[in-house]
């Protein structure tokens, strides 16, 4: 599931970066409860605040999302 992924990621992300919830949280201008949201799966980020995260935490969105590029997702499909 998508957001389980992106939780994860953003909570492996915020422990690696020795971030509590609540700075994080501080840092994106929203509650405490909405990062743990996140992190549990209970909701996903809008695309703006993903933007934001990925940023603070200097990874791309692909990468924030858990998603790995592959041949056939890179090459441009013929029309």
């Amino acid at each position: 599931m998508l957001s389980n992924t992106i939780g994860n990621n953003i909570k492996r992300l915020r422990i690696k970066y020795r971030m509590n919830q609540e700075l994080l949280a501080e840092r994106l201008n929203i509650r405490r409860q909405t990062i743990s949201s996140y992190e549990r799966g209970n909701s996903v980020p809008d695309i703006y605040t993903l933007i934001r995260i990925a940023d603070i935490f200097n990874v791309t969105l692909d990468e924030l999302a858990g998603r790995e590029p592959n041949g056939e997702n890179c090459k441009k499909k013929k029309l």
